[in-house]
């Protein structure tokens, strides 16, 4: 029986996912033997149909993870703690009992690429510090003085990788996943990711 299976909606995501499981030791994890599926129907998929994409593993793997973004779910208008206790209800019912978790994002997987870390320069902005990329997104608007985060996570990225002429891939999430202090995203979302698997796989 293997470890986990985890469902996700994008090759983004699931590089991202795959970054931090690279560094499960930083996590104070145990090694975690792992496969990670992409849901054909992105978001909308893992939200309404992941509970039955993932049935035929209830028997091969220990535990199971659906990640999803709550922008582009179909269901925005609830927030991520309804949406995860919905899917983890049918993840029950379908045959996981309490081994599967859903971890959905608000609003989506890039609010977790922002943060004081200077890779995040450096896999992004390439001109200078941090404080240079934050200003430069103040002045055009992508975010509000004083705010921990831009207004809108990915719109900013998407910004800043236009501007540098580099597209957005998934190499980028991976890079940053295996990079970034993990201590440094508070996120509710990634919270409750670390929380699931301290539980799950104690070093």
């Amino acid at each position: 029986m293997s470890d986990l299976i985890i469902l996700v909606p994008d090759k983004n995501m699931e590089a991202a996912v795959e970054g931090i499981l690279d560094r499960s030791k930083s996590l104070g994890l145990s090694q975690i033997h792992h496969r990670i599926l992409v849901h054909p129907a992105r978001d909308p998929g893992c939200l309404g149909q992941g509970d039955q994409f993932l049935r035929s593993f209830t028997r091969s793997h220990r535990h199971g993870l659906i990640l999803f973004d709550r922008d582009g779910c179909g269901r925005e208008q609830e927030s991520r703690e309804i949406l995860e206790s919905d899917v983890e209800a049918r993840l029950r019912d379908s045959g996981w009992d309490d081994r599967a978790r859903a971890i959905v994002i608000d609003p989506e997987l890039e609010i977790w690429v922002w943060s004081d870390s200077p890779h995040i320069t450096a896999a992004l902005w390439c001109k200078g510090d941090l404080a240079e990329l934050r200003r430069w997104l103040i002045e055009h608007q992508h975010w509000t003085e004083g705010r921990l985060k831009p207004d809108d996570p990915k719109a900013a990225m998407e910004k800043i990788l236009r501007l540098n002429h580099r597209p957005r891939s998934s190499s980028i999430y991976r890079e940053l996943a295996r990079k970034v202090s993990l201590q440094r995203c508070q996120n509710a979302a990634f919270l409750k990711l670390k929380s699931v698997l301290a539980v799950w796989f104690p070093a």
